[in-house]
């Protein structure tokens, strides 16, 4: 990317760490790892390890127990064939979010707020190394309809603003945009995950720096979301259902 004439690259350095344990503490945890947050930087924290330090952990009993959590965590749920389909703070996802992989024997639930936990700890973070610019993203990963395999996505942020808007602004040919808009923090996410990995690695923490980003103090969390009403694929779903074309 360019800012002005001068070309941007975007650098991401994944952190290996030991296996973080329930109701440790997430900030010494970083500190023991990250020693330096340059000026401009977005710290990147997998949910996994936020919803351990804030105690987001059951034992796992048996299918039921599962079900049960699955429908009191979701604001929206429905059986599928391969699992259960729900709605949890207006993003879909599978399963309420909870976790089996890298458990032992727990189902990890998401974290309680990950855009206010993303808050606190980057008022943390800036107080420690100095700085005033500082991003933190809360990641998780997620599929894509019809598509294959996972890709990151985040849960909260904080320190930048998650969506940059082209609407009304002219394409190189000089055509008005009427619906452009980036997903930013989701776009971060899924660089972040992709280097992270989803298997042994134990790589919870990334730094990502020279990132094409708006720094802001106050974020709108909503600015995101969309009313199911509202989405694109909706009508396409919808038919699919009702077993029309």
């Amino acid at each position: 990317m360019y800012r002005g004439q001068v070309k941007i690259t975007m650098r991401i350095k994944v952190v290996k760490t030991k296996i973080f344990k329930e109701d440790e503490n997430l900030l010494k945890f970083i500190l023991k790892y990250i020693k330096r947050i340059p000026e401009n930087s977005v710290l990147v924290i997998t949910s996994k390890i936020v919803a351990l330090s804030e105690g987001r952990v059951v034992l796992y009993k048996n299918k039921a127990q599962k079900i049960k959590l699955i429908k009191e965590e979701s604001d929206f749920a429905i059986k599928t064939k391969l699992t259960w389909l729900t709605i949890k703070d207006g993003m879909v996802m599978s399963s309420a979010g909870i976790d089996e992989s890298n458990a032992k024997g727990k189902l990890i639930l998401l974290p309680k707020d990950s855009f206010q936990f993303a808050k606190k700890i980057r008022e943390d973070l800036k107080k420690i190394f100095k700085i005033k610019n500082l991003g933190i993203l809360i990641t998780d990963s997620r599929i894509f309809p019809l598509r294959a395999g996972i890709v990151g996505v985040s849960l909260g942020y904080a320190g930048f603003k998650g969506i940059r808007d082209y609407r009304g602004k002219k394409d190189i040919f000089g055509r008005v945009l009427k619906m452009s808009r980036t997903d930013v923090a989701d776009s971060l996410a899924t660089s972040a995950v992709l280097c992270m990995g989803e298997g042994k690695e134990q790589q919870p923490l990334t730094l990502m720096t020279d990132v094409p980003i708006e720094f802001a103090n106050k974020i709108n969390k909503k600015e995101l979301l969309i009313n199911p009403k509202d989405d694109l694929y909706l009508p396409l779903f919808g038919s699919i259902l009702k077993g029309r074309r």
